[in-house]
Parts: structure tokens; C-alpha cells; sequence
């Protein structure tokens, strides 16, 4: 589920100029196809995963993911402007529904360390490495089959997801409804609760920071292989390629044997030290760039320090939550992931137009001054990873 989520947002963006062309969207209502989704996923988030644990993990993912293969369906078939733009406000509230419980049943189901280090590395990969493997599938599903199929495919995807739903998950029973009949109410006190937590709040903080540096990352790598170097759609998609390769070898195989063994505050170091190097290194990166040289290593240097640092992260944030308070813990550290990429996307794209804008006026070439840009954003993201590394140098106890 948290891959078919992660894959919809970045196959959705490839398709964005066709959805115009074919629909008939202004530039200013293309807008919603995007904001639509996130409106309704990030407001929700915080009351689905304390919904979860008032009436259970499993029903809560289970509504969330019919619910979003439903509206996948009606944005696949649409025919108008509005009729996908109400669609993908229920794949919203579905997604929201379904992610916002994932971890907390990851915890319940996997509670020996060993078995829950490398179930948080799948999930870490589905997170990290989704949004690459999204690019390339989108530019080949937008050029062969059409627009249409970036949603109808996550039909036969969800209906299979919801059999092995129903037949592996187990139904807890929730606290009860009665515990928490004021939901809204009850999610902040269990919040302000939870935040009391150094480790918690450490921890999310940390993961906001590390989703701030690679979305942001990801958004002017990309710029940088398309209006730098001159690549197209679908080599930029691919030209990602070592990154999730490299997080699937880190964090499915070699990061959760390493976590068991030395802490995953220790494995948080090591996967922001890498990420940290990479966003340095790629900062160096010229105007006539080889991609083997100066793009396919950082790449792999920064697919492994993710695939070790995001998993670490994850679980030093939901080892301090109480068994009662899992579902909304989830949540809020989904809804970190959420606001990382968000503010972090923005706040570098910023900053590389300004650097760019100067530079033209200080008489660079355009290339020349796309590329310094885009140099500052990567500096700054490695400021974000960096400031992560600090923190949890100085507030995350040893274990």
C-alpha cells in the first residue's frame, strides 16, 4: 500500500502536462490534481492513526485502502476536470486512512527486534525509493498506453493488496470508541503526551529533516539532468536508477543484520553521514557533467546512507510510543515525512531560483547559473541532513 501511495504522487506528476492537454485544465486549476490529494492526506493523518487505535489497525487500513482503489478507479475513467479532481480527493482521504496505520502495525506484527529492523526496511524502501521508481514508470505508462492507466493501475494492485489484507492481518480490538469519542480532541492530548517523549520528538524531527533533504534533492537532481545536461523525461527517470538499487541492497539486506548489532542510533549516524557526502559531492557537479562521474556514485552513496538512516529513524520514533498510542504515533511520524517533503521541496526551490536570478544579473550563462543554483540547494540540504546528525548526536541517548 505505501508503495502503490508513493508511486501514485510521482506517476501523477509525469502525466500533469497530458492530464492539461486531454481535460482541458487551466494552468492555475492543474494545480489541483496535486494539492486536491494532499489536502486531504496530510489533514487526516493524525485522526486516521488515532482512529486505528481506538477501533483498530486493520479496519482502518483495510476502509483506507478499498477506499482509494475505488477513487484510483474514478480518476482513471474521468472525463472532466472535476470529476478527477474529486477523485483524487478520496484517494486522499483513502490514502491517509491506510499509510497513517502502517506503522503501527508493523510494530505489533513484528515486535523481535531482528524481524522488525527488516520490516522497517521494506518500508523504508517503499518510501525512499517509490518516488524514483515513480518517475520511470510514469514516463513510460504516459508515452505507450496513456494517462489513464498512471490510476488504473493501481486497481488491480489494491484489490489484490485487500485479499492478502483480510487473510494475514490479524484484528486487534482497539481501545474502543468509547475511549476517544471526541477524536480530534483525543489525538492532541495523546500528542502532547507523546511529545513529552526526547526520543520521539528527536526522532520525527530527524525524519522531517531527512525527507526535507530528499525530496529536495530528488526535485533538482532532476532539474539539473534535464535543463543542465539536456536529458529527457525518460532518461532522467532512469539516470535515478542507481539510487533505489542501492537502497534496496542497504535496506532490505545489509541495514536491518547491522541494526540488530549495533542500535539503530548508531546506524542513524552512519546513513546521515553518507547522505550528508552525497549531497556535498553532488554540489561539485559541473556545467558539462558525466553522468558516470559526477551523478551515477552520488547517486548510489545516497540511496545507501538513506536506505540505513530513514529505517533507524522510523524505529527510534515508534520504539518510545506506548502499545495504545502506535497507530496515532504512526501517523504523526507520517505526517513528518509529509511535511518534510513539502517544506523542504519548497524552501530549495527557492533558493536555487534566487541563486540562479542573481547570477543572471551578475551576467552568467544559463547554464552556468542554473547549475550554481542548484549547487546552493544541495548545500542546504546537506545543511538539513546535517543538522539531523547533530541532534541526534546531542539528544538521543545511547541504548
Amino acid at each position: 500500500m505505501q508503495l502503490m501511495i508513493i508511486l501514485d504522487g510521482t506517476v501523477v506528476t509525469v502525466a500533469l502536462p497530458t492530464l492539461q492537454r486531454d481535460l482541458g485544465f487551466s494552468a492555475a486549476g492543474l494545480a489541483w490534481v496535486m494539492n486536491s490529494y494532499l489536502i486531504a492526506f496530510a489533514g487526516l493523518l493524525l485522526l486516521a492513526g488515532r482512529l486505528g487505535d481506538l477501533i483498530g489497525g486493520k479496519r482502518v487500513f483495510v476502509a483506507g485502502l478499498g477506499l482509494f482503489t475505488a477513487a484510483s478507479l474514478l480518476c482513471g475513467i474521468a472525463t472532466s476536470a472535476e470529476v478527477l479532481i474529486a477523485g483524487r480527493f478520496l484517494q486522499g482521504v483513502g490514502g491517509a486512512l491506510a499509510s497513517a496505520v502502517i506503522l503501527g502495525m508493523i510494530v505489533g506484527l513484528f515486535p523481535a527486534p531482528g524481524e522488525q529492523a527488516r520490516a522497517m526496511g521494506i518500508y523504508s524502501f517503499t518510501s525512499a525509493s517509490g518516488a524514483s521508481i515513480g518517475l520511470i514508470l510514469g514516463g513510460v505508462i504516459t508515452e505507450t498506453i496513456g494517462w489513464h492507466w498512471a490510476f488504473l493501475i493501481n486497481v488491480p494492485i489494491g484489490l489484490l493488496a485487500l485479499l492478502f489484507a483480510q487473510r494475514l492481518l490479524t484484528r486487534e480490538r482497539g481501545l474502543g470508541l468509547g475511549k476517544g469519542a471526541d477524536v480530534l480532541r483525543a489525538a492532541l492530548v495523546a500528542i502532547v503526551r507523546m511529545f513529552r517523549s526526547r526520543q520521539m520528538t528527536v526522532a520525527n524531527v530527524v525524519v522531517m529533516l531527512l525527507f526535507a533533504a530528499g525530496f529536495g534533492f530528488q526535485f533538482m537532481t532532476a532539474l539539473y539532468l534535464q535543463r543542465v545536461l539536456g536529458y529527457d523525461s525518460l532518461s532522467t527517470g532512469l539516470a535515478f536508477l542507481p539510487a533505489p538499487l542501492m537502497n534496496a541492497l542497504m535496506s532490505l539486506s545489509i541495514a536491518p543484520r547491522l541494526t540488530v548489532r549495533y542500535g539503530p542510533r548508531r546506524m542513524l549516524l552512519v546513513g546521515l553521514a553518507l547522505f550528508a557526502l552525497a549531497l556535498l559531492w553532488l554540489s561539485q557537479a559541473p556545467v558539462d557533467g558525466s553522468y558516470v562521474v559526477n551523478v551515477a556514485p552520488v547517486l548510489a552513496v545516497m540511496g545507501a546512507g538513506v536506505g540505513v538512516a530513514i529505517p533507524a529513524a522510523i524505529m527510534l520514533a515508534m520504539a518510545a510510543a506506548a502499545p495504545s498510542d502506535a497507530g496515532l504515533a504512526s501517523g504523526l511520524n507520517n505526517t513528518a515525512q509529509q511535511a518534510g517533503a513539502a517544506v523542504g521541496t519548497a524552501v530549495l526551490a527557492t533558493l536555487a531560483a534566487a541563486t540562479t536570478s542573481q547570477r543572471l544579473s551578475d551576467g552568467a550563462g544559463e547554464l552556468l547559473a542554473l547549475r550554481d543554483g542548484y549547487s546552493v540547494a544541495w548545500i542546504a540540504a546537506a545543511g538539513f541532513v546535517a543538522a539531523g546528525l547533530l541532534l541526534t548526536i546531542a539528544l538521543i541517548r545511547r541504548r
